[in-house]
C-alpha cells in the first residue's frame, strides 16, 4: 500500500464583525479555485511550524498563530487519486490585517513564481472551496459550516 502524502490545511480566521476565514485564488488559473493556505509537510518538520510555513509562502502572511489542531482527513488527491493524509490547522491573525492583497510566491516549491489573490471572507462561507478544504470549518464552530456543504 503507497504511504500517503503528508500535508496541512490552514483555516486563518480573522474576527471582525463577523468571523472571516483566509483564502486565495491563483492569478490567472481560474480552473484551480478558492484554496485555502495549504501543501505538503517537509521530512522531520513538525506539523505546527509547517502549516505557519505554508501560511507564509502562500499568502505572505506571518502575523498568524496557531490556535490548535482541528481534524485529520484522508483524502486522496483529486487529479492523480494518490492518497494523502492531511491535518487541519485553526489559526489567527489580527484583526488589522488588510482585507485583500495580491502575494508573489518566491522560493523553489511547486507554486514560486504563482502569484495568489489573498482575501477574507465572512463566516459561514457562501459556496464551498475547492477540493472540500472547507469541510472541517463546522468543528470550530457549528455556525460555520459552509452553508452549502456538509457538517462533517
Amino acid at each position: 500500500m503507497t504511504r500517503p502524502r503528508i500535508r496541512v490545511a490552514a483555516y486563518v480566521i480573522r474576527n471582525r464583525a463577523v468571523p472571516e476565514v483566509l483564502v486565495f485564488d491563483h492569478i490567472g488559473m481560474p480552473e484551480t479555485g478558492t484554496q485555502v493556505p495549504a501543501g505538503g509537510v517537509k521530512t522531520g518538520e513538525e506539523l505546527e511550524v509547517a502549516v505557519l510555513r505554508e501560511v507564509a509562502e502562500e499568502t505572505g502572511l506571518r502575523a498568524a498563530t496557531v490556535v490548535r489542531q482541528i481534524a485529520v482527513g484522508n483524502k486522496p488527491h483529486p487529479d492523480t487519486g494518490e492518497p494523502r493524509r492531511t491535518t487541519f490547522f485553526f489559526l489567527q491573525t489580527s484583526t488589522e490585517t488588510p482585507d485583500a492583497w495580491d502575494h508573489h510566491v518566491h522560493g523553489d516549491g511547486d507554486d514560486a513564481g504563482l502569484t495568489f489573490a489573498c482575501r477574507f471572507l465572512p463566516l459561514p462561507l457562501r459556496q464551498s472551496v475547492a477540493d472540500d478544504q472547507d469541510a472541517w470549518l463546522g468543528h470550530l464552530d457549528p455556525r460555520w459550516a459552509t452553508v452549502t456543504g456538509d457538517s462533517r
